[in-house]
């Protein structure tokens, strides 16, 4: 990127985490924040920023520097935002659908059991985790089903907390944290029973290129189990309206481009998977939308609890938390760049509420896909 402040090299990724997060695990949001280096972290969030330009501004050039950039890009993404996620979400970061009465964190967790379930992961495979963020859903797989997990993940702030979350759960013995590049993965041909994906595959450049890596790793006959994220069929990226909303969902959350469910399906079929099951469940006729944490409705909670989930998204909740962050920047005790990071990150919730009320985005494209024997 412009300044430089983020590499591809294994070793210059690991020197700029550590620069920026320091060498001792934090919790607790505060403390996270204060212990950043201020000036790292405002540099990382210039390099960011710089990709992007307003939705009618773009060109292709834009967007090819984007895809180009990937790995700086969902990187530099992802150390900018992953405190905020844990803060405000948790440690699986990702949606999933709610039934009337259901608690945010149960819904979280069936999530992770339906698609570990659909895929019939067994406790004695070796199952690959791709794009394993700090470790959520690894973790709770692995409860769920006994088998061992091994998250991908090329982030190494996201690895040290998922190794860190593991021990405290007794499960570092049962899952293993690896640093890599999911479009040149680190490991040998058929390695794994089973592979999944949460939301992750979508910062690829090419789901061909991804999808691909998934094919040669998996064992003949293993299955790949994925909620990827896609515009739908509705989604016209001629018609300016649509593309704004595109481009928010982009910019929000550290991806190069979106793409619609055709190009998801076909890609799995061009690198020779055999797809078994496939469906948006984002469109299945729940009452409770998967999106309604982000509405700030406390109306619309499931339970107590959810009212700690949603209160960050209501109006009053946004503000406090923006003039929160401005004053800890301020005074020194949050890093330059943090205000910029809470406002993207809204631009974010935004955008991925319009396009899920207009049937144009779901986070939850799910399909199973299977390696011919």
């Amino acid at each position: 990127m412009s300044n430089g402040v983020v590499s591809t090299s294994h070793s210059e990724d690991l020197a700029f985490s550590r620069a920026l997060h320091g060498d001792e695990l934090k919790t607790g949001f505060l403390s996270k924040m204060a212990s950043k280096n201020k000036n790292v972290h405002d540099a990382a969030t210039g390099d960011y920023l710089s990709l992007w330009k307003k939705p009618e501004n773009e060109t292709e050039e834009d967007e090819k520097k984007r895809l180009d950039s990937y790995t700086q890009l969902t990187n530099t993404y992802y150390n900018l935002a992953t405190d905020f996620y844990e803060y405000g979400w948790g440690t699986s970061f990702h949606f999933s659908r709610f039934y009337p009465g259901e608690e945010f964190n149960k819904a979280i967790s069936r999530h992770e059991h339906y698609l570990a379930f659909k895929m019939n992961i067994k406790s004695n495979y070796r199952v690959l985790d791709v794009g394993c963020g700090v470790g959520g859903p690894a973790r709770e797989i692995a409860h769920f089903t006994g088998a061992h997990i091994t998250g991908l993940n090329n982030n190494d702030y996201q690895i040290a907390r998922a190794f860190h979350y593991a021990k405290k759960e007794g499960l570092d013995h049962q899952t293993n944290f690896i640093k890599g590049n999911f479009m040149e993965m680190p490991f040998e041909e058929a390695s794994y029973d089973a592979v999944y994906a949460i939301e992750a595959t979508v910062h690829a450049p090419k789901f061909e290129g991804v999808y691909g890596e998934i094919f040669r790793v998996l064992k003949p006959g293993g299955a790949f189990g994925c909620y990827e994220w896609c515009m739908t069929d509705d989604y016209d990226e001629t018609n300016a309206e649509h593309h704004r909303i595109a481009h928010g969902i982009e910019i929000g959350n550290g991806i190069p481009k979106m793409r619609r469910i055709a190009e998801c399906l076909q890609a799995l079929r061009n690198v020779g998977f055999e797809i078994e099951v496939h469906q948006d469940l984002a469109n299945v006729g729940d009452s409770i939308q998967w999106y309604y944490p982000l509405e700030g409705e406390f109306k619309k909670c499931q339970s107590a609890r959810d009212y700690l989930t949603t209160i960050a998204m209501t109006p009053i909740g946004r503000f406090t938390t923006t003039q929160m962050v401005r004053v800890l920047e301020k005074v020194g005790l949050a890093p330059k760049g943090s205000y910029d990071t809470q406002k993207f990150l809204e631009t974010a919730a935004d955008a991925l509420v319009e396009g899920a009320r207009a049937n144009l985005f779901t986070p939850m494209f799910f399909f199973v896909a299977r390696k011919p024997e």
